[in-house]
């Protein structure tokens, strides 16, 4: 078996039926004969994702959280259907292999092609030597395969029966402030001059497009030969048709400045990598982003409020399991903090 070292032995609590896993993966797939090991990966708050290996075959295993998840939240056939779609014609989303609906481990869970690569994070792996200007290209690479992503035609694939563009933001906008304020907790903010804010400010966008809406750095993978080429994109859990500015406002969001504030720079525990010497500023995103794309960007910091709110409202969902019991994940004990941070910039950004 190999070990990779983006792996680890599977968190307690957290573990599969093996026998019923690798009897699935013979019903289903052809894979060669031997013993089925099971590590996790361990990056992530939201899906549970492990690496599946038999001799040299291997692949990858999405499924929910355990516990009681909220409605529509997690959805392994819409991602699974929307991996599908894509991946003939946007090849940096990965193969699907085979979906279950919950038979086998009770809970819906699909298998996917496991990519070897590189992944950027809060650190540059071993083997790769860091420079200002890999950090430029790989800060290109982003933006670019981003407006690719963009200029996808959705109408040409089977996504275009499963969205309704129309209407978009209105939509995120009051979904999300529903979303924040069915889980909100007693130890955060209710962020009511900033719902208000953005119920009135909702752009008025006739742009649509495919959009993955997590797009960010560790859920990319880059070649180990050419480090600044991303060979594939992960978590295409949100992923849906709308506003192309959203996304890239739900990008931006990821993307951390040297100076940003200390609470932004470590909200979850960790510092990325973009705030290195030679990665683009947010603006020198938005501009290549401009120049590849051709879209109006006048409203982009209305996009940006909403991604840090929609950011804070996915934490704040997360937090809410934790603080109600559903999970006992010791990474999600001080999330609040987090969320109320990111209510507290969100209100910035908008001038409030």
């Amino acid at each position: 078996m190999v070990r990779t070292e983006d792996t680890r032995p599977v968190r307690p609590g957290e573990e599969l039926d093996e026998k019923r896993v690798e009897r699935f993966l013979r019903e289903h797939l052809d894979v060669p004969d031997g013993e089925l090991y099971i590590r996790q990966f361990g990056a992530g708050h939201s899906n549970l994702t492990y690496e599946l290996s038999i001799g040299d075959w291997n692949a990858v295993l999405r499924r929910p959280p355990m516990g009681p998840v909220a409605p529509k939240a997690h959805d392994m056939e819409r991602e699974f259907k929307v991996i599908e779609a894509l991946h003939p014609v946007f090849p940096l989303a990965p193969k699907p292999y085979a979906f279950d609906s919950g038979e086998v481990l009770g809970r819906p869970f699909f298998v996917m092609e496991r990519r070897e690569g590189l992944v950027y994070d809060t650190s540059f792996p071993d083997e790769v030597e860091e420079s200002e200007e890999l950090n430029r290209e790989i800060s290109e690479t982003m933006v670019d395969r981003l407006a690719e992503l963009h200029a996808v035609d959705y109408t040409k694939t089977p996504l275009v029966d499963m969205v309704k563009p129309d209407g978009f933001m209105e939509r995120q906008i009051h979904g999300w402030i529903k979303r924040f304020d069915k889980s909100r907790t007693d130890d955060v903010v209710s962020g009511e001059r900033l719902k208000r804010w953005l119920v009135d400010h909702i752009p008025s966008s006739n742009e649509h497009a495919v959009i993955h809406y997590d797009y960010k750095l560790n859920n990319s993978m880059f070649s180990k030969t050419n480090p600044s080429e991303m060979i594939g994109l992960f978590d295409w859990e949100m992923t849906t048709v709308g506003d192309p500015l959203a996304d890239l406002g739900a990008a931006l969001s990821y993307w951390i400045e040297n100076d940003d504030p200390e609470m932004l720079k470590t909200g979850l525990g960790k510092v990325p990598i973009t705030m290195r010497s030679g990665f683009y500023t947010r603006d020198e995103f938005i501009q290549r982003y401009a120049e590849k794309s051709g879209l109006d960007l006048s409203q982009i910091h209305v996009y940006q409020t909403f991604a840090y709110y929609k950011l804070a409202g996915i934490i704040q969902q997360i937090y809410f399991r934790y603080k109600k019991g559903q999970t006992n994940d010791p990474r999600f004990a001080s999330m609040n903090v987090f969320v109320n941070n990111l209510i507290s910039y969100a209100e910035e950004t908008a001038g409030l």
